[in-house]
């Protein structure tokens, strides 16, 4: 039996993508998601995600981990399924979906996707850390040489820590730069460092908004390319109107043997 599937990445974040509306895919097959997201063994892919019908709504997101669960929400994952949708002529500039966290807008632009994440109500703000949930949760910690750390390492201690070892958090090290930010994340489920994170990104720009109080948007630079986030600040750590806007291109398309 062979699966078709199509490959994308959004800034270097890549994905497993499959047009699902026939429901051919059964849902929680842990072990061929990881299979196929496997880099030496499968496609390779940061993690899979399925494009299904959905009453309401232009389509239904489901996204899994490279790990083969099925996981929270995932920024650059969606600006790549808008992509994909748009691919097959599901939507044409502007698409309406729902995915784990809720419903979601995007616009697409050639290859530029604007994707509307979900408000934040609150930041937690700790001992040399901040703490919030842009749809999936986020550690943020300032570095000083953020190119030169082990972020697989420190990023691990941080995600297996007692705090989140249970439930797992993605570990965001961030660097000011100039008018802007660069990050590198340690992503749970993937238990590695990724080229880019677009939950993380977006959390670490708010993060940095409560620094930088009077900006409204920020550039910032991963490993895999720039996206910008813009947002609306309402003050003591609640923030409405938040895009994340970046590239979301296709790799290849082919089929997986099973």
């Amino acid at each position: 039996m062979k699966i078709s599937f199509f490959k994308y990445q959004g800034t270097g974040n890549d994905f497993v993508l499959i047009d699902n509306r026939s429901l051919s895919f059964k849902r929680n097959n842990c072990d061929l998601v990881k299979k196929m997201c496997d880099r030496r063994f499968g496609i390779g892919a940061d993690g899979l995600m399925l494009l299904q019908n959905k009453e309401a709504f232009d389509f239904e997101m489901v996204y899994y981990n490279s790990d083969g669960n099925e996981s929270s929400m995932c920024g650059n994952g969606g600006r790549c399924l808008v992509a994909f949708a748009h691919f097959l002529g599901i939507i044409t500039e502007k698409a309406h979906f729902i995915a784990t966290d809720g419903e979601h807008f995007a616009f697409i632009n050639n290859n530029v996707v604007r994707l509307k994440m979900n408000d934040v109500k609150g930041i937690e703000v700790g001992d040399g850390f901040d703490f919030l949930n842009t749809g999936s949760p986020h550690y943020i910690k300032y570095v000083d040489a953020v190119k030169d750390l082990d972020v697989y390492n420190e990023g691990k201690k941080i995600r297996y820590n007692e705090r989140f070892k249970e439930l797992g958090t993605n570990v965001n090290f961030v660097q000011v730069e100039g008018d802007g930010i660069f990050v590198r994340t340690y992503e749970r489920g993937v238990e590695g460092e990724t080229y880019s994170c677009g939950t993380g990104v977006t959390a670490a720009v708010l993060s940095y908004a409560q620094i930088k109080s009077d900006i409204k948007q920020c550039k910032v630079k991963t490993l895999g390319g720039d996206l910008l986030v813009t947002f609306n600040n309402k003050g003591k750590g609640e923030y409405k109107d938040i895009w994340l806007e970046g590239s979301a291109l296709l790799i290849f398309e082919g089929a997986f043997e099973i």
